[in-house]
């Protein structure tokens, strides 16, 4: 049929039809909340490239997770800022049973053992270099050489309670060691949220001076091990490669540049996908609301249900407090 007898605007005049024929929704089940973690008490620390984010200590962080779990936010990411004489050539501080993400992650299973706890693997915090493995003399990463470290400090994790591990390093064959040793200990409920499609990407500075690692970075990139941004059918490979070795979940890094990648993840493999709208995204976003460009909580809205509309099933964004109470208001 044709118009007049088809009229697309009939079904938008009211709210009820509306919301009877949307198509995707998105909701407070769908949001993972990224947190920095600082040594110390009582300590916080803003972020200038990321406004309204701030590195906070253990017991802080504690405090936070009480208002996520009163949210209804299911999982928390966890990112340490670790100081500069714990950084190495060899990233030794990365699997310290004591180190600063191991604490948290087992003060967090104490005090909210219903909130799910995901854990960065990857060693850029931990090296002097900002790289996310481990170097030769002319500074190329080694692939096999840092996956030893990586399954030392995956393991290291996984002991100290985080529900899922998250490698983002990008190293070839990591899920599998990593899934292997995990098994081999006895953590065969650990879940691994594998960085599959991880791009080269310069919308993650904001992130490297949140963890303190851009100034070790320097003028380095990490395009080595991290995708081309012009590649798609790489990605796709990658992620297959992943689930091959034993992830349960799969992750596209960037998010909203990248919202290709998310659809074709989800539509041609049908398996769990996530998505990070990283720190370049949420510092963009932020420079517009405080100018008064953008309206704040409608964009919000606006770009998570774009991911949802992508196909993804879950998505780590700075957003998340806000989102939650957005959605909480609107009940």
């Amino acid at each position: 049929m044709t118009f007049p007898y088809t009229r697309m605007r009939r079904m938008r005049k009211n709210d009820f039809s509306r919301r009877l024929m949307r198509e995707n929704r998105l909701s407070t089940d769908d949001l993972i909340y990224p947190m920095f973690v600082v040594e110390g008490n009582n300590v916080r620390e803003t972020v200038a490239s990321m406004p309204g984010i701030e590195r906070v200590s253990i017991d802080l962080l504690l405090k936070e997770a009480q208002e996520l779990v009163a949210l209804g936010i299911p999982m928390v990411a966890l990112f340490p800022v670790v100081a500069a004489d714990k950084k190495s050539l060899m990233a030794e501080e990365s699997y310290n049973p004591n180190g600063l993400a191991q604490r948290a992650v087992r003060a967090l299973k104490e005090s909210f053992p219903e909130l799910g706890v995901m854990t960065d693997v990857a060693l850029d915090p931990f090296t002097t270099h900002g790289q996310d493995g481990i170097i030769d003399d002319s500074g190329y990463v080694l692939n096999d050489t840092t996956i030893e470290v990586l399954v030392k400090q995956a393991l290291s994790h996984a002991k100290a309670g985080a529900d899922v591990i998250a490698p983002s390093d990008m190293m070839d064959g990591r899920i599998g060691e990593i899934r292997e040793e995990l098994e081999t200990e006895g953590f065969i409920n650990t879940m691994i949220m594998a960085y599959s499609a991880k791009y080269a990407s310069a919308y993650y500075g904001p992130f490297r001076d949140a963890v303190g690692s851009s100034g070790n970075l320097g003028k380095s990139n990490k395009s080595t091990y991290q995708m081309d941004p012009a590649n798609s059918d790489e990605a796709i490979r990658e992620v297959i490669l992943d689930l091959d070795e034993g992830a349960d979940m799969v992750m596209v890094k960037p998010g909203m540049p990248y919202l290709d990648l998310v659809r074709r993840v989800k539509h041609e493999l049908e398996v769990p996908t996530f998505v990070y709208q990283v720190s370049g995204e949420y510092a963009m976003h932020m420079a517009a609301f405080q100018n008064g460009w953008l309206d704040k909580d409608s964009i919000i809205m606006e770009s998570l249900l774009a991911f949802k509309r992508a196909g993804a099933d879950g998505i780590l964004t700075y957003f998340a407090k806000d989102a939650a109470r957005i959605l909480k208001a609107q009940q």
